[in-house]
C-alpha cells in the first residue's frame, strides 16, 4: 500500500482508481490491477488479482459502540487468481473479501483483536475474537455457505498460539482447543498475518489468521515507523 494525495483518487459505484493501482468490478467478478514499488528494497510490485464471489452477503455486524465500528463479510466464499509479472508469481484458491468501516479511528475503540478465517468442505467459517475500549468482548462464530447465507454456532474453545516476533499475542479457537501456527505471512510490530491448522465444525481447516494489537499501533514510536513499511507519495 501507498499513501497518496487526494488529487490521485478516482471513484465511482464500480470502479477505484489510487495512482497507478485501481480495482474494477464488472458485474461478476473484482479485478484488482497493482502497480507499485515495494518497501523497504524498492522493488516493482506489478500484476493482477481477480476475485469471483459465488455469493454476496449483505448482513454488517456491529463490533464497537464506540465510534460505530462494522464489519461485512462482503464475498465469504469465492474464487481468486493472483498473477504478477514482477516478481513472477502465479496461483488460485479459495477466496474471500470483506470491509470495515467506523466513524472514529479504531484505536480509539478497540484494544486488539484476532480474526481468522478457514473454507469447509461446504461454505467458509469465521472467527472474529475482538476487545473494545469500553464495551464487552465480541466472540463469533459464523458459518458461510456458497451463496452468501450464514449462521452463527457457539465460539469454540480457545486455542493459544505462539506470539509473534514482535510479542503481539495471538489467539484463536477450534473444536478440541487447539491449533498450530504453520507460517507467518506478515509479522510486524502491531499486527501479524499467519496461516493455521485447526479443527472446526467438525472438520481439519488450515486458515488464515490475523492478530491486531491497537494499544501497540498507537504508541507514538510505531507511528514513526509506520511510513518504512507504507510509503508516502
Amino acid at each position: 500500500m501507498t499513501e497518496r494525495r487526494r488529487s490521485h483518487l478516482q471513484r465511482s459505484a464500480d470502479h477505484l482508481k489510487i495512482g497507478p493501482s485501481q480495482m474494477h468490478w464488472d458485474g461478476q467478478k473484482l479485478s484488482v490491477h497493482v502497480q507499485e514499488i515495494s518497501t523497504p528494497f524498492f522493488k516493482p510490485l506489478i500484476g493482477e488479482v481477480t476475485l469471483e464471489p459465488k455469493g454476496f452477503n449483505t448482513h454488517a455486524f456491529p463490533l464497537a459502540q464506540k465510534g460505530q465500528h462494522y464489519w461485512r463479510p462482503i464475498a465469504p466464499v469465492a474464487h481468486v487468481e493472483a498473477n504478477f509479472h514482477q516478481p513472477d508469481l502465479h496461483w488460485q484458491g479459495d477466496g474471500y473479501f470483506d470491509m470495515n468501516w467506523g466513524s472514529g479511528p479504531l484505536e480509539e475503540a478497540f484494544v486488539s483483536w484476532n480474526w481468522s478465517r478457514a473454507s469447509l468442505s461446504h461454505g467458509t467459517s469465521v472467527l472474529y475474537d475482538a476487545q473494545p475500549l469500553e464495551d464487552e468482548r465480541l466472540a463469533m462464530a459464523l458459518r458461510f455457505d456458497s451463496s452468501g447465507s450464514f449462521e452463527q454456532f457457539p465460539y469454540p474453545r480457545s486455542a493459544a498460539l505462539p506470539r509473534s516476533s514482535w510479542h503481539i499475542q495471538r489467539g484463536t479457537a477450534s473444536d478440541d482447543g487447539t491449533a498450530r501456527l504453520l507460517t507467518s505471512f506478515e509479522d510486524t510490530p502491531f499486527y501479524t498475518r499467519s496461516l493455521i491448522a485447526s479443527s472446526l465444525c467438525g472438520e481439519p481447516v488450515v486458515g488464515v489468521h490475523e492478530s491486531l494489537s491497537l494499544k501497540r499501533f498507537a504508541h507514538p514510536l510505531v507511528k514513526c515507523m509506520l511510513p518504512f513499511r507504507m510509503p508516502r507519495r
